[in-house]
């Protein structure tokens, strides 16, 4: 199916998950599902990911659950919240070989609240952030990753917060850009209100805008999964 935007009850539907989040329910309105969200979500990816082979020719963009998209129910094995569904829907654009929340990627997520673009790694898991602090005690790689993430808080995107409290193992307050080595996860991104756009095929056209304009930041991430050890 070719996409000229997202189904006009995606936003309706996701509401009704809200108000009857149980699997009887979802059972019940399982084609529906498949109508206003999954089959518009697989023909975004195709879309979406022949936009991004202009800036990533080898991008992952894989139009099935657990490829770029996300399963509808939630993992509730570790969670308060055992809610079984989502009520946000996740779409991810990968590159690399590593596991899609492991790379770094083009995200793409909307609820009726928000539609939320960014560019990022969710979080660094242990063996990349080893990669990451080795990485950024090169005055230089940490002086051309806060320029990135400076241009992009200018251009309005949001970026990443300090995690961690103490500085680790071979960094002090004393060094240049020290913050950057309190994250533990990297991304800048933009939350826009839905609105016409999001129905029709110009979310395309800003989406590939945002992701154009973080690309730097993609890029920089992409080169810093390179230097991961398994």
């Amino acid at each position: 199916m070719e996409f000229r935007g997202f189904h006009k009850d995606s936003f309706k539907f996701l509401q009704e998950i809200k108000q009857n989040n149980n699997k009887v329910w979802f059972e019940e309105n399982k084609s529906r599902y498949q109508e206003v969200i999954l089959e518009p979500c697989r023909s975004f990816v195709v879309e979406m990911g022949e936009h991004l082979q202009a800036l990533v020719p080898f991008i992952k963009a894989q139009p099935k659950i657990n490829g770029s998209l996300f399963r509808i129910y939630r993992d509730t094995r570790f969670s308060k919240d055992k809610t079984p569904m989502k009520t946000k829907i996740g779409i991810v654009f990968w590159q690399g070989v590593q596991k899609r929340t492991e790379s770094s990627s083009f995200y793409f997520q909307f609820s009726p609240e928000e539609v939320f673009i960014a560019v990022g790694v969710r979080t660094f898991h242990c063996q990349l952030l080893k990669a990451y602090r080795e990485h950024i005690k090169d005055e230089k790689n940490r002086e051309r990753l806060h320029n990135i993430l400076e241009d992009i808080k200018a251009k309005g995107y949001e970026t990443s917060e300090s995690h961690y409290k103490r500085y680790p193992k071979g960094f002090s307050k004393d060094d240049s850009y020290s913050y950057l080595s309190l994250f533990n996860t990297i991304h800048g991104a933009k939350s826009i209100k839905p609105n016409n756009e999001f129905f029709s095929l110009d979310i395309v056209d800003r989406a590939y805008k945002i992701y154009e304009d973080l690309f730097p930041l993609q890029q920089w991430l992409y080169e810093l999964t390179l230097e991961v050890e398994y």
